[in-house]
């Protein structure tokens, strides 16, 4: 089945390509939620005038997300965990962690845009990057600091 992409997806395609799937997937999935719309000769038109509206959308949405990641590199968060010998954390910090001090400010972030290679196992700061989407990434500081007993 061939479809238009009404959005970007990942592994699949860009906004306004023509695109090749399974007819399930197109038909149960794509065509319902709206993300993707038949591909037919006489589509050809509408394509084009379709391809205007989704840049327009995507120019919008970028510069939207543009806009909060530049809010969000001016955000500082400050966790404190218990440590033991040698500041050695007990336990790590991790994405729920920073989400949930995030959300304390006020910032509703989805834990899994907050991206981390590994948990943080160490005091200090450490700027850790949210990937908002459409190749847009802020970065905020995130404090760890020894709990006081």
């Amino acid at each position: 089945m061939r479809v238009i992409l009404r959005e970007n997806l990942d592994n699949l395609g860009k906004a306004g390509e023509v695109v090749s799937v399974r007819a399930g997937f197109g038909r149960n999935y794509l065509l319902p939620s709206g993300l993707a719309v038949p591909a037919t000769e006489k589509d050809e038109a509408r394509l084009q005038h379709e391809q205007r509206v989704i840049a327009a959308h995507v120019a919008k949405q970028a510069k939207q997300l543009q806009s909060e990641a530049e809010r969000l590199s001016q955000v500082s968060v400050s966790l404190a965990r218990a440590v033991g010998e040698e500041d050695k954390l007990y336990g790590s910090v991790t994405n729920r962690d920073i989400a949930e001090a995030l959300a304390e400010q006020n910032i509703k972030i989805d834990a899994r845009k907050i991206h981390l290679d590994e948990p943080i196992k160490t005091l200090g700061m450490t700027e850790v990057p949210v990937k908002l989407g459409h190749d847009v990434t802020a970065k905020i500081k995130v404090w760890v600091v020894k709990k006081e007993a």
